[in-house]
């Protein structure tokens, strides 16, 4: 009797490079069909496992496959697949790695000018990556914590769960969602782009950020407090830290957007 790991690593291997020699012994561990023997029915499972994958790819990064179109996307993702083989039980870290293959493959990855279009491709994958993360993690829903509202101290304020930061070459933001509402939005034109993306009450969401904004929410996320964070701001702007103090506490309009957008939960006091 064949042991179960060996029927595994069989099928595992014949899966991830259909027509090797493995799938030769398709008959040594599949019992054939009726009109059907095992390397057919064997083959009929590899692609359906290559469709699905694809599928999947293509619902994590909607807006790359609209830029590349569905054909080529796919061709991207069959190397991909090939190159970095799932690794996860669940397919909700297939594209883990996916702006950082496109990054090391690129096929200007050694010249001295880099295409401006793949730099757009990089960044958006990375943008999707981000949003899919957010969409899909323990977000303040399930943590238990409680929400900041407008009474909530500096000192007692800290980024939820969900919220991320990140700093993209083009407004690949709004490209996502020109995508998302089935328009075909032209590729932007490449300039510094800051977005935080972060879920609340079950429902995701992308907030287009300031540099400022950006460096004080990216400090927060890194586990500084306020103070710290509006230091960083200062030091980033090369201005005092009494005036950007001030523009914070005179900016309290974005304090409050903030917190009704649920950026904030109550920081728990030190034990």
């Amino acid at each position: 009797m064949t042991e179960l790991s060996e029927v595994q690593r069989w099928m595992h291997s014949t899966l991830l490079a259909p027509g090797s020699e493995s799938q030769a012994r398709a008959a040594d561990f599949l019992t054939p069909m009726a009109h059907l023997d095992a390397a057919q029915a064997l083959s009929i499972y590899q692609r359906s496992y290559a469709l699905r994958l694809a599928a999947c790819m293509r619902e994590q990064f909607p807006a790359t496959c609209h830029a590349l179109g569905a054909a080529l996307f796919n061709d991207f993702v069959e190397t991909y697949v090939a190159a970095l083989p799932p690794e996860s039980y669940t397919l909700h870290d297939l594209g883990r790695r996916f702006a950082g293959f496109l990054a090391d493959q690129r096929p200007d990855k050694d010249a001295a000018e880099k295409e401006t279009w793949i730099d757009f491709l990089i960044d958006l994958a990375r943008f999707e990556r981000q949003v899919y993360v957010a969409h899909d993690c323990d977000g303040v829903e399930s943590s238990g914590l409680e929400m900041a509202d407008l009474a909530t101290p500096d000192s007692a304020l800290a980024v939820q769960p969900s919220l991320t930061v990140a700093e993209y070459g083009f407004d690949v933001s709004s490209y996502f969602h020109g995508v998302r509402a089935a328009s075909d939005p032209p590729i932007p034109s490449e300039r510094p782009s800051f977005v935080a993306v972060l879920r609340a009450n079950y429902q995701t969401t992308t907030v287009p950020l300031s540099h400022a904004h950006f460096t004080f929410l990216q400090a927060l996320c890194a586990g500084e407090n306020v103070a710290a964070a509006l230091s960083a701001v200062s030091h980033a702007l090369g201005q005092s830290d009494a005036d950007v103090r001030r523009g914070w506490d005179a900016g309290s309009a974005t304090r409050q957007r903030w917190i009704d957008a649920g950026f904030f939960v109550k920081q728990p006091p030190a034990a």
